[in-house]
Parts: C-alpha cells; sequence; structure tokens
C-alpha cells in the first residue's frame, strides 16, 4: 500500500500553508510603519499591500469560479453574495488592517471549502472565464493546483518586499507542515 499523498490531502495541506503563511505575512506586515507598507517598491503590484492586494483579489476570482462547480461547496456561499472581483488590481481597503480581517476571513473558507472536497471532485472540468472573457475549460484538480501556486508565487515577492523593508517573515517553507512519516 502507497503512502504517497494524492492531490485531494495535498490542496488540504495547501490550504493550510496558505492560512499559516498569510498570518506570518501579514504580522510582518504589521510590525512596518503604513507608508513602508504603500510605498512602491518596484514590484509587478508595487508595494507590499498592492501585492497582497493582488493575491486577495485573485483568490476571490478563482473561489468565485470554483463555486460555480456542480458540489456547490457550502464554504462558498460566502462569496456568492459578494460581488465578483473584474480587476486583479481593484484595490477592496484603505488599511493593513482591514485588509487582514479580510483575509482571515478568506483563508477560514479556503480552509472549509478543502476539507469539503471530494476526489470526485477534482476530475470535473470546471468551464470559466477569466478577466478578459476569454473561456477555458480545465480539470477542476490541476486548477487548484494553480490556485496554491500562484498563492505560494506572490507571497515569495511579498517576502522579498518585506525583507527589504527590514521585516523578516521567518521560516516560509512547506516542509514545516507536512507530517512527520512513520518509519518503516
Amino acid at each position: 500500500m502507497g503512502t504517497e499523498m494524492n492531490l485531494l490531502e495535498h490542496a488540504r495541506l495547501m490550504a493550510d500553508y496558505n492560512r499559516w503563511m498569510n498570518q506570518r505575512v501579514y504580522a510582518a506586515a504589521a510590525r512596518l510603519p503604513a507608508a513602508a507598507v504603500t510605498q512602491d517598491r518596484g514590484a509587478f503590484f508595487g508595494s507590499i499591500l498592492g501585492t497582497l492586494n493582488h493575491l486577495m483579489v485573485a483568490d476571490k476570482i478563482w473561489l468565485h469560479r470554483f463555486a460555480t462547480h456542480p458540489a456547490r461547496f457550502a464554504a462558498l456561499d460566502v462569496l456568492r453574495t459578494q460581488p465578483r472581483p473584474t480587476d486583479l488590481r481593484a484595490v477592496e481597503f484603505e488599511t493593513l488592517p482591514q485588509w487582514r480581517v479580510a483575509r482571515e476571513q478568506l483563508d477560514a473558507a479556503i480552509v472549509d471549502w478543502a476539507g469539503e472536497l471530494s476526489e470526485a471532485d477534482l476530475d470535473h472540468v470546471l468551464a470559466y472565464a477569466n478577466t478578459k472573457g476569454v473561456v477555458s475549460q480545465r480539470r477542476f484538480g490541476l486548477l487548484l493546483s494553480h490556485f496554491f501556486n500562484h498563492q505560494t508565487h506572490h507571497r515569495g515577492q511579498i517576502t522579498t518586499l518585506l525583507t527589504q523593508a527590514g521585516e523578516d517573515v521567518g521560516g516560509t517553507d512547506l516542509l514545516e507542515l507536512i507530517p512527520v512519516a512513520p518509519a518503516d
């Protein structure tokens, strides 16, 4: 019997990792003066807050798409009542504390949603349109991989920006959340 992690288990691990890392990133950003968080640092989304903003908006866009899955995940009900973002640079809040509260709520929904996923859900082909209206159809399980990879990619940028601003986020490796396997 194999002990390899399947895609469903991986999605749940990544949901936990997403929340854990966001807590670390927001805590580090909160230790900076507000001007340092909004300072344009030449990153693709400008500032630390600009990159945090992009990450939240992109997560909401993807979660709105995932909410159309026939499984009708209950954890995504909260998103169904909110407008779907249409601009990857749309700013929803003015201050880091407002962002932090919203991020914590979104991360809780992501963890709950990952807990609802079943193996059967992963094989569904999800049809969706990107922000430019281009329609695609892709296997849901692989879209989950993209969703979590996108988060990790931009948090890497954020941790670099925080380091440049003088704040250490601490350990960022997924390895810290991977359970230790029993000895054979």
